[in-house]
């Protein structure tokens, strides 16, 4: 026997269970950006030990601000606080964030600087630096982004990507780089767009990559 309004109440049941496992969905993917705002106030804030979920680490500077973090920025800055990476050795693909409250991020390449940028999404960057390749020194200069060109999908080994992106001061050195290695020239924009374009693809192969040399060193203190 049905009633009149029974497929109305089924309606209605429907409609709040869809609810309440929408808003559980939100609540869920809302943790980590939740966790990461709060961690940043309670850094900010100095809480001596600030209560948060995951493992954002890179949310407890262990450098105070810096005017001026262009300035022997690898000596002051040697390790990437993302990938844990020497950017001496990566000097070449290195890049340097600094936030309008004088914060910095020290990376080893524009993939890291992508990362940082994201998680950083209440920082305004003041201005951001990358690496000059086209320099012959052995440790490249800095050059602001903004008059950098960058070389992007080229054969230049790129850091932490398979697809290369890679800054010049000089809009010449990077179009006779591109006649050497191929690629196209383009905009710091375009390059940090092509940079979260590969985020996915990079992050499996850096993974894959980190798997392989931890069970080698693994195997090497079984042996």
């Amino acid at each position: 026997m049905e009633f009149p309004n029974s497929n109305l109440k089924e309606e209605k049941m429907t409609e709040q269970i869809n609810r309440r496992k929408m808003l559980g969905i939100i609540a869920v993917s809302g943790v980590t950006l939740g966790a990461a705002a709060c961690t940043q106030k309670s850094a900010t804030a100095g809480s001596a030990t600030p209560k948060v979920a995951g493992t954002p680490r890179q949310f407890f500077p262990t450098n105070g601000p810096d005017t001026a973090p262009e300035k022997n920025d690898i000596e002051k800055y040697p390790k990437c606080p993302y990938c844990g990476m020497d950017r001496k050795m990566w000097n070449h693909s290195r890049h340097l964030v600094h936030y309008s409250d004088n914060m910095v991020d020290p990376t080893c390449s524009l993939h890291c600087a992508a990362i940082s940028l994201s998680l950083n999404l209440d920082r305004d960057p003041k201005a951001i630096y990358a690496a000059d390749m086209g320099s012959d020194s052995k440790i490249k200069p800095l050059v602001n982004v903004d008059q950098a060109t960058y070389l992007i999908g080229s054969k230049l080994k790129g850091t932490m990507t398979k697809k290369s992106k890679m800054a010049f001061a000089s809009n010449s050195a990077a179009e006779a780089a591109m006649a050497e290695k191929g690629g196209e020239t383009g905009d710091f924009g375009q390059a940090m767009t092509e940079a979260y374009l590969s985020m996915a693809n990079d992050t499996m192969m850096i993974r894959k990559k980190r798997a392989m040399k931890r069970k080698k060193m693994q195997m090497k203190k079984t042996s």
